[in-house]
């Protein structure tokens, strides 16, 4: 019997998984900066969190998106690259909970983000056929229990740290409202509405990123 081949050359548009890929590759660069620069104790740990995370959720959408897979094979990585979004969310929560939090408000939040992207990853392997709209909503609301600890963070996050979170929070957002409603989908064959998704998450991991260097720094 012959196999179902899936590929991101005769199916898909043709810039998709390029975004993540390169920003993989800037990502390797940034997690061994953000250890350079890092302190020892908690902030050398919120960096390997979060430049593991950060690795991780690129390096495993470019290998999905970029190759091509068996059919099988292909369920296998969807099922790993919708895991890591939710590790990748977590990740980068981590670093707010070490470094601009108490020690027992950042139990709590750690507590919260790292059960729900637990859940999320049982999620992903268990039930990988959730709506995508259902999904989007998950990661959203996973992301923005950041907030549980708004008058904190408005205290312990500097002016630049605490819009750079906003702002990451919001790109996420828009993105997830792109994947769930597979619009705008301006070039389906070249550049569609999944690779505005993933131009969507790069910003957004961007802000993010900056926030995290600054909270380093």
């Amino acid at each position: 019997m012959a196999r179902t081949t899936i590929g991101p050359y005769h199916d898909r548009p043709r810039l998709r998984g390029v975004s993540h890929q390169w920003t993989f590759f800037a990502g390797l660069g940034l997690a061994a900066a953000l250890l350079f620069i890092a302190p020892p104790g908690r902030p050398r740990l919120a960096a390997l969190v979060y430049g593991l995370s950060f690795v991780a959720l690129f390096g495993v959408s470019a290998l999905l998106h970029r190759r091509r897979w068996e059919a099988r094979g292909h369920a296998r990585m969807r099922r790993l690259d919708h895991s890591v979004i939710y590790l990748k969310i977590a990740g980068t929560s981590t670093p707010v909970a070490l470094l601009a939090l108490s020690s027992a408000e950042a139990a709590a939040l750690l507590a919260l983000v790292w059960v729900g992207a637990a859940l999320g990853v049982l999620q992903s392997i268990a039930l990988p056929n959730v709506p995508r709209g259902v999904r989007a909503a998950f990661y959203v609301a996973l992301g923005w229990c950041v907030m549980a600890e708004w008058p904190t963070l408005r205290a312990g996050l500097s002016p630049l740290e605490f819009g750079l979170l906003a702002a990451g929070g919001a790109l996420y957002t828009l993105g997830a409202l792109v994947y769930a409603f597979r619009r705008p989908d301006p070039l389906p064959d070249v550049f569609g509405f999944h690779e505005v998704f993933h131009l969507f998450v790069v910003a957004a991991a961007g802000c993010h990123a900056a926030m995290v260097i600054a909270l380093l720094s």
